[in-house]
């Protein structure tokens, strides 16, 4: 029985050692250690420069910070994850670029001054990590959103906008959902977000995949590049907390139609 249990230690040992400790945080943040213990589950860390995040290092409105994540140079990009490390919701979206590249744009929200990252997980197994701080005033967790204080949220919950624009390297999809995007962090309002964002190309094939939370901006607005393939309507599908469905089309020639009104 000894030899046995002996036996069973000398499997497990070397497969928890497998497990790696994250690297040390460049930005310093308290709570690097922390998520990435919750996010990486001990897989391999790398801070990547290939890992572009455009974000402004002040946020003038802390209610909506505007992120932009390319990875595209690191290849077969399975998973994105933007976070925000102090933020009391700090993960923003999860993204999975199923048939599209590893490019996503949002708005968040942002609570105090914090590190804002972009985690980006190749098929090899290994997370690219790339971020940096971003001063803000405070309180884009804690207040409530505009829609609530004007009261028309209801009215208009669930409108899709949104255009396609095609291009070489791809299909650009700029795509806005209406929805408060409640935290549950101001009094007497419940937490209430959009939850789950799907786009599918005409036949029915998923492209894209995100799961969304609270911590998004109100109105949650996302910017995709898909394959140079695609054509055709999209698909929109969206689910949020309450497990209200909200679905939409757009066409595969509204950016230009976009562009032809701006121009007259």
């Amino acid at each position: 029985m000894i030899r046995k249990l002996l036996s069973l230690a000398a499997l497990i040992v070397p497969a928890a050692a497998l497990a790696e400790a994250p690297p040390a945080d460049p930005l310093g943040s308290p709570m690097w250690a922390h998520h990435a213990g919750k996010l990486f589950g001990g897989a391999p860390v790398m801070f990547d420069p290939q890992v572009k995040v455009d974000l402004p290092m002040l946020a003038e409105n802390q209610h909506v910070l505007p992120v932009t994540v390319d990875a595209r140079a690191l290849g077969k990009v399975t998973r994105i994850v933007i976070f925000a490390d102090l933020n009391p919701i700090p993960i923003a979206v999860e993204y999975t670029p199923l048939a599209a590249h590893a490019f996503v744009a949002t708005r968040i929200k942002l609570d105090q001054r914090t590190p804002v990252r972009a985690a980006v997980l190749t098929a090899d197994g290994v997370w690219h990590v790339a971020g940096a701080w971003v001063d803000a005033a405070g309180g884009g967790c804690s207040a409530p959103p505009l829609s609530r204080v004007r009261g028309d949220w209801a009215d208009h919950l669930g409108e899709l906008r949104g255009a396609v624009w095609h291009g070489a390297d791809g299909a650009r999809v700029r795509l806005s959902l209406r929805h408060p995007m409640d935290t549950g962090l101001v009094e007497n309002i419940a937490a209430y977000n959009i939850e789950q964002v799907t786009i599918a190309d005409a036949q029915g094939a998923l492209l894209a995949r995100m799961v969304v939370h609270g911590s998004v901006s109100e109105d949650p607005a996302f910017t995709l590049m898909l394959a140079p393939v695609t054509s055709g309507d999209l698909a929109v599908r969206a689910r949020d907390t309450g497990g209200m469905e909200f679905s939409g089309s757009l066409s595969a020639a509204s950016g230009p139609r976009i562009a032809a009104a701006t121009l007259r």
